[in-house]
């Protein structure tokens, strides 16, 4: 469930991605990442990745022994 919930983030960044492309962008051409589509939609999905990176769930992590 964890990897489609990853995969979820990172496909809804290279959406926000392509929409930031297609309702804002750039019209002169100018502008390096809003100027093409792929372009855009790489860099939501790297957003999205990135926020996938620092997420993690408190029963992963290892507890200490209180005993030691």
């Amino acid at each position: 469930m964890k990897k489609y919930w990853k995969m979820g983030v990172i496909v809804v960044g290279a959406l926000l991605g392509y929409s930031y492309y297609h309702f804002i962008g750039c019209r002169s051409g100018v502008c390096p990442i809003t100027s093409n589509p792929w372009i855009s939609t790489a860099y939501g999905a790297l957003i999205g990745f990135i926020f996938t990176l620092g997420r993690t769930n408190k029963r992963d992590e290892v507890q200490p022994d209180e005993n030691d």
